[in-house]
């Protein structure tokens, strides 16, 4: 594996101000930014009305707009809450709270390899997001080894082999092979050589695509052929683009091949952002959200923090 450069002393405080950056759109579909919105507007029927507007324009879905409306009111009555100021950082701490189950570090168990199999549809940005991963992986001080098993779309072997090249690991793939074979031979490599961690890029398919979904569940079983308990993680990747969508493509992964976990990228192109609520009302019990992805630099992955994306939700 490379060696590792020290990181930088202001490291959180510029992943902070990207995510914050990554957030402007979701910001802009909050009423302008909820400073904006709320003010010293004075607490009543009229500005909850504009607020309900914002989160459901910014995607947040009914049901989590309605919990976070309902705590808000419970919290303005309980403490006399009258200007719009004292009702954004009510907001902020519901904000937090309701994102916080989602939060779960990916733990790396001593078992090696720990294999990492990564779905989603086309176009969600999974590739670059296994790269940036591997990169995030070798922070970890973890060796990688990546399994190209989307050997239906043209080109995915050689983008995943491009990342292997700038993180200077292993591909392990062949053109037009079956998929399983694939991942099997990967997760043999990676015993056989001593390799921490083998991450399993799979083909984009949509939920729809019965024949392809039964693809993924049989990549499921031969990794498990390979190794027992394999894979330790199932991850889905989600586009933010796609707003409330997200949510019907989680529930047809997850009945298909069990997820264990999300990453959810392009936050930085969408105003959308706030289907992380809805992601928490649905699923923050059974689904962790892992990782969040605000840019196309390789350090544009980072591990999800309710705490962090509210400050960069909220301003």
């Amino acid at each position: 594996m490379l060696g590792l450069a020290k990181k930088p002393l202001n490291e959180k405080t510029s992943w902070t101000s990207r995510l914050k950056a990554g957030l402007t759109r979701t910001r802009g579909a909050l009423g302008g930014g909820l400073g904006a919105l709320l003010g010293r507007r004075k607490v009543d029927a009229a500005l909850f009305e504009d607020l309900e507007t914002a989160l459901l324009t910014a995607d947040c879905g009914v049901d989590a707009t309605a919990a976070l409306l309902a705590s808000l009111r419970t919290r303005a009555r309980n403490e006399s809450i009258e200007d719009g100021a004292a009702l954004k950082e009510a907001l902020r701490e519901a904000l937090v709270a309701l994102l916080a189950p989602l939060e779960r570090k990916l733990e790396i168990a001593p078992k090696k390899p720990f294999v990492i199999m990564v779905a989603g549809v086309n176009g969600s940005g999974k590739t670059t997001s296994i790269g940036k991963l591997t990169k995030w992986l070798q922070s970890q001080n973890k060796s990688v080894l990546l399994a190209a098993g989307d050997t239906f779309r043209a080109a995915a072997r050689e983008q995943l082999v491009a990342w292997g090249e700038r993180n200077g690991v292993t591909v392990v793939g062949k053109a037009d092979g079956d998929p399983g074979a694939v991942v099997f031979d990967a997760i043999q490599a990676a015993r056989a050589r001593g390799v921490d961690v083998v991450v399993a890029d799979t083909a984009g398919r949509l939920p729809t695509q019965l024949h392809l979904m039964e693809e993924i569940k049989k990549v499921k079983r031969v990794a498990a052929k390979a190794l027992e308990d394999a894979p330790h993680e199932v991850l889905l990747v989600l586009d933010a683009n796609t707003g409330q969508n997200a949510l019907a493509q989680v529930n047809a992964f997850n009945e298909a091949i069990g997820l264990t976990g999300l990453v959810l990228t392009k936050l930085d192109g969408t105003a959308k952002g706030g289907v992380v609520a809805a992601i928490a009302t649905a699923h923050a019990a059974a689904l962790p959200l892992l990782f969040v992805g605000v840019g196309e630099n390789v350090d544009d992955l980072r591990p999800f923090s309710a705490r962090e994306f509210v400050e960069g939700l909220v301003d």
